[in-house]
Order: C-alpha cells, then sequence, then structure tokens
C-alpha cells in the first residue's frame, strides 16, 4: 500500500513527542511536513524529527499539494477551524479531542466533510488500541452478561498557569481534556448512546478551568459515571459491569507503547476485585494504530469506523455534563 503523505499543524507537544514518532513506524504514514507561526520551532522539530519539510504558517502546509492529510493537534478552540480549512483545501484530517467546544461547533465540520469529500476524524488513539476491541468482543460476546455499569476515573495535576489546559479561553479544563475519555469509552462499550446526565463541577478560582468533575450518564440499558480531575495525582482507573461477569483494566486510558496491557475479567464467583481470568494484549502504539486506520480508509476508499458523527455524539454529551453542572438537574443529551 502506498504510504499517505501526512502534514502536522504546529508543533504541540502531543505531536512531536507522541503521535508523530508513532506514526513515522508505520510503513502507511509519511509525515512529510511541519508548520509552526514560530518559523524557528518548525525547523528545529523537522530537524529532530527527520521530516522533510518546515513552513512558517499553517495556511501554507495546507497549501502543499503533496500532502494527503493533516494531524491537527492545536489548541482546543482552533480544532474547527484550522480543520474545515484543511477539509476545504481537500486534505483529510485526524484532529485531536475534544474535536470542538460544544456539539453545534462540531456539526459545522460535517458540513465541510461533505462538500470537500474528504474524511475526518477526531482523534480519540485508546479507540484503535487491540486492548479496548478485545474488551468490546468480550462484552458482544455476552460473557459478562448485559452490561449494565461502567465506571472510569482520570487524573492528573497541573498548576502550571501557562498551561493550554489551565485557560479556560482556549478550551481548557479537565472535563475536555481527559473526562471525554471515559465518556468515549462507555459509549465505545455500551455501543449506544447516554439519554441523560447529571453532573458536579468545581472550578479553580485563578483559571476558571474546570479542576473536579463528577458526573452520572444514563444509557437504555444500563448506567455510567465517572470522576476526572487537573488537580489530583496522577491515576487512571475504568471497570464495567455486567449481569454474570466484570471487567477492570490495567492501564485502561494511557497504554505505554512499551508495556503489555491486562484485562481482567470477574465471573462474580471470587470476591472483591479478584479476576477469574487474565488476558494480556501485547504492547503497541495505539497512536500507530490511529495512524494506521485512518490512512487505509483512506487508500481503501474505507468508510470510517469513527465517523464525524461520533465525535459530534460525544461533544452533546460533554454539553449536557457542563449544563448540569450549571443547573443542578437532569440534562438530557
Amino acid at each position: 500500500m502506498k504510504p499517505v503523505k501526512w502534514g502536522v499543524l504546529s508543533t504541540a507537544k502531543i505531536g512531536v513527542e507522541k503521535v508523530i514518532p508513532a506514526m513515522q513506524q508505520s510503513e502507511i504514514c509519511d509525515i512529510v511536513a511541519i508548520a509552526s507561526r514560530d518559523f524557528t520551532r518548525a525547523r528545529a522539530a523537522a530537524a529532530e524529527l527527520g521530516i522533510a519539510k518546515a513552513y512558517d504558517s499553517y495556511d501554507a502546509l495546507i497549501a502543499d499539494p503533496d500532502i494527503e492529510a493533516i494531524y491537527n493537534p492545536l489548541p482546543n478552540h482552533l480544532h474547527v477551524p484550522w480543520s474545515a480549512k484543511a477539509a476545504m483545501a481537500g486534505k483529510h484530517v485526524l484532529c485531536e479531542k475534544p474535536i470542538a467546544l460544544t456539539a453545534d461547533e462540531a456539526a459545522t465540520l460535517i458540513d465541510a466533510r461533505d462538500a470537500a469529500g474528504v474524511l475526518i476524524e477526531e482523534a480519540f488513539m485508546v479507540r484503535h488500541h487491540p486492548q479496548w476491541r478485545r474488551a468490546r468482543d468480550i462484552v458482544r460476546s455476552g460473557r459478562i452478561g448485559t452490561l449494565r455499569i461502567a465506571q472510569g476515573c482520570f487524573a492528573y495535576s497541573n498548576l502550571d498557569p501557562d498551561n493550554i489546559r489551565n485557560k479556560a479561553d482556549i478550551g481548557g479544563g479537565g472535563l475536555y481534556d481527559i473526562g471525554s475519555y471515559p465518556i468515549t469509552l462507555t459509549r465505545f462499550l455500551f455501543e449506544d448512546e447516554p439519554i441523560r446526565a447529571v453532573a458536579l463541577l468545581e472550578r479553580d478560582p485563578a483559571f476558571g478551568t474546570d479542576r473536579l468533575t463528577s458526573a452520572l450518564l444514563q444509557f437504555p440499558q444500563g448506567q455510567a459515571s465517572f470522576t476526572c480531575s487537573t488537580q489530583l495525582a496522577r491515576f487512571h482507573a475504568f471497570h464495567a459491569l455486567g449481569t454474570e461477569g466484570w471487567l477492570r483494566f490495567e492501564l485502561p486510558f494511557t497504554m505505554e507503547p512499551d508495556r503489555p496491557c491486562r484485562i481482567m475479567i470477574g465471573n462474580g464467583d471470587l470476591p472483591g476485585p479478584l479476576p477469574a481470568d487474565v488476558e494480556t494484549i501485547e504492547p503497541v502504539d495505539h497512536y500507530t494504530c490511529q495512524g494506521e486506520d485512518f490512512s487505509r480508509a483512506i487508500r481503501n476508499g474505507d468508510a470510517l469506523e469513527f465517523p464525524l458523527e461520533n465525535a459530534v455524539a460525544n461533544m452533546r454529551v460533554i454539553d449536557a455534563v457542563f449544563r448540569s453542572a450549571e443547573t443542578g438537574q437532569w440534562q438530557s443529551v
């Protein structure tokens, strides 16, 4: 298969440290250009990562006729405008999560995608990892009965006022950054959309961003809950409980490329969290998997497993969580 030629908008940390090196491990992902508004940074990143072209503007990169697909890791408030620009230039777009700041904003990308005839996907790399595909297969098989409960927790500590995650006006805060993971994976396992949501949210008095958020989601066949924080000890956990068993994940959200993942499976016979079985998933880089899946869809002309409509649906849940936190009441999704 001929490699897809990729361009990267910005020298964002997640791109230069995680996504680009992972995609460069693939034979079907060819990172050929990177852009920054600071040309010195663009050239330095290109030299360090062995990228052939460096641009001093995002527009210049998008205009490059050799580039077929764009990876967009810009700050959250720039996801939609630059993804739309890339799409209208005929480029396929893999855009970091959250794809927008509201569901209505995300939905505007559907028009851009359809008008340009390109692919646009929200970059939730975890859904491309074999651990989560295996977990979904287990749920589908009925091994844990009917899935009724999913619970997640995701936290880290970041008190840097200059960090984009602590800037409310550009889409900072825990719900957008890490609360979006348990929302996405809960929807992934239930293979359905929640009906309504209720939430508590605490904002940092200086930053204005949500630093501690908890939510309860009602699905047609069960319930999900999660907590996320940007000012607690680094931690993540996720488990799913069915009528006949349960799943627990050793590394649910940040799977390291050099460490195996373990899915613990309980049957309800043993006490507490003791599993009856453990399945080991061999090490793999989910950023590589994500880039390859997107590149294959481009080359083969396939529909995306996670189309843009999925991203809009995820944003509807985030919107409902924010509304509930403001009103103190259940909100429809």
